[in-house]
């Protein structure tokens, strides 16, 4: 039977529809070499613990805590005497909420008062970040390799080393951070996975802007370790901030990519209210519940200032604990609010946030080169020094940039997640220049400039469509360059530590003029 010219105007042919991209997306959420994982986990994790606790109780002054150590390792033991209340009687003012100085406490109820002791929680905690940096990049990248050498580059990482060993509250607020941004990660593969199963049970398109998630423990998890971040120093604040815009991200892309209607009214009616709560009320509610003990207490400072600094309680008004607390706060804001270069507040070792990330001005948190016996010389220097290892750190414009391309040109989110951490801790600082600053506040910055670098290098190691020369060539590149940090870190060792040098060493260890 022939066909017709007639026919083929009645009866077109159907042409098939070749869609650009996969229809549904592939069923990926999370690694799943779990035995593999855990044992290079608890490897890097050993490592990491070997470097933080080794001789942690030095050096010291005297006896007497370094730097701003001599802030919160008395309060804290002031808590352990004073039902866990603090007073700060050397300073006159307490400027940091108290979750940092709790846990400060723990060490020096196990240690007593003595460096081990006040410095013994940042360094456990200092262990656990490294293993959290090795999974959540082990999560982001999908390989287990890519997960060690971020554990890797962040042991040998200057800033996070010393910010481990020392009993300063920016240890502290690193550890909430990230581990709030791991619980987000692990949410949104398990909400990706409930899609998933929804698409497959036909529920998808049940309504315009597509199916319930359910109770999302992760996120509330996230919502509690950022309170603790917040509870610890305020400027945890950014990160609630920055992690619910991208959580929201997180969720339009999902229902986009399974194929919701609506996507955006699905977020909008689905997932906004829930984010509030968790990012809002969570939050807020935690920051309370750590001054529990000042709550309870008859004689914490400013506990009852209603009628003395403060009116008497109107209708209107919240109660009289919390108005104190909001006084007792408003003076911690104050003082911050006034540490202002154009006060006349000036530090040798302030530095404004362009020059944190290459580490252009570190803090030195100690030195003594009088009489110090120890490295052959007839007299030695012993210093501690926060300062970013070069290898990483002197890189970081170009990874940041680079960073940039693939999140916004190709679109790629394990950049966009680890640019987002990264920005959270770096951009508010910004809006008040005037403000007297340290480098030691670019310490949340250290693991995701971290996770930057493993993913680039990840690339290298698991470029599509590569041949065996390719291949051997990117593993050749990464094995070179982690031994080029793990050497930097080396050589910077004595002065991360306090270890006796010669003076002619300690010259040697200060590369740039602004070191000094």
């Amino acid at each position: 039977m022939t066909t017709t010219a007639d026919d083929l105007v009645a009866h077109p042919r159907r042409a098939p529809v070749i869609s650009p991209g996969p229809l549904v997306p592939v069923a990926d959420f999370g690694p799943i070499d779990r035995i593999e994982g855990w044992i290079a986990t608890a490897i890097v994790t050993a490592l990491a613990a070997l470097t933080r606790l080794m001789n942690l109780g030095s050096p010291t002054d005297a006896g007497t805590p370094i730097f701003d150590e001599k802030h919160y390792a008395p309060q804290a033991w002031q808590m352990l005497h004073n039902y866990g209340v603090e007073d700060n009687p050397g300073f006159g003012l307490v400027v940091h909420p108290p979750v940092g100085k709790q846990l400060i406490a723990i060490g020096e109820a196990l240690f007593g008062y003595n460096g081990v002791g006040w410095r013994f929680s940042s360094a456990v905690l200092g262990v656990v970040l490294v293993l959290l940096v090795v999974r959540i990049v082990r999560r982001i990248s999908r390989s287990t390799l890519v997960g060690a050498i971020a554990g890797l580059l962040l042991i040998a990482d200057g800033v996070s080393f010393v910010a481990a060993r020392t009993a300063l509250l920016d240890s502290f607020l690193t550890f909430f951070v990230v581990a709030a941004f791991g619980a987000l990660i692990v949410d949104r593969d398990q909400m990706r996975e409930r899609m998933h199963i929804a698409l497959l049970e036909g529920r998808i398109a049940e309504t315009p802007w597509g199916p319930r998630l359910g109770v999302r423990w992760w996120r509330f998890g996230a919502g509690v370790l950022l309170g603790l971040a917040f509870a610890t120093k305020w400027s945890g604040l950014y990160y609630i901030l920055f992690f619910g815009l991208m959580t929201l991200a997180f969720d339009v892309a999902a229902r986009r990519a399974y194929r919701v209607p609506r996507p955006w009214v699905g977020v909008i009616r689905r997932d906004v209210g829930p984010t509030a709560y968790v990012f809002g009320l969570i939050p807020f509610a935690i920051y309370l519940a750590s001054y529990a003990f000042w709550f309870s207490s008859e004689t914490a400072v400013n506990r009852y200032e209603v009628g003395q600094s403060i009116g008497e309680r109107q209708w209107y008004q919240p109660p009289d604990a919390i108005r104190s607390l909001w006084h007792y706060t408003y003076k911690a804001f104050h003082f911050h609010a006034t540490l202002t270069n154009s006060a006349g507040n000036h530090h040798p070792w302030e530095s404004k946030p362009w020059t944190w990330p290459m580490s252009l001005r570190p803090v030195l948190y100690a030195i003594d080169n009088t009489n110090v016996p120890g490295c052959g010389s007839a007299s030695c220097v012993k210093a501690v020094m926060l300062v970013g290892t070069p290898a990483m750190w002197w890189l970081a414009v170009p990874v940041l940039v680079f960073t940039m391309w693939r999140a916004f040109v190709r679109r790629d989110w394990r950049y966009a997640v680890a640019l987002t951490g990264y920005s959270a801790g770096f951009l508010p600082w910004f809006a008040d220049i005037d403000r007297q600053m340290y480098f030691f506040y670019a310490v949340p910055m250290a693991p995701f400039l971290v996770m930057a670098i493993a993913l680039i290098l990840g690339d290298l190691l698991h470029a599509p469509n590569q041949g065996a020369e390719r291949r051997t060539l990117g593993l050749i590149v990464v094995s070179c360059y982690v031994a080029l940090v793990i050497t930097n870190f080396a050589w910077l060792y004595p002065v991360l530590t306090g270890i006796p040098i010669s003076p002619m060493t300690w010259n040697m260890e200060i590369w740039l003029p602004s070191w000094r």
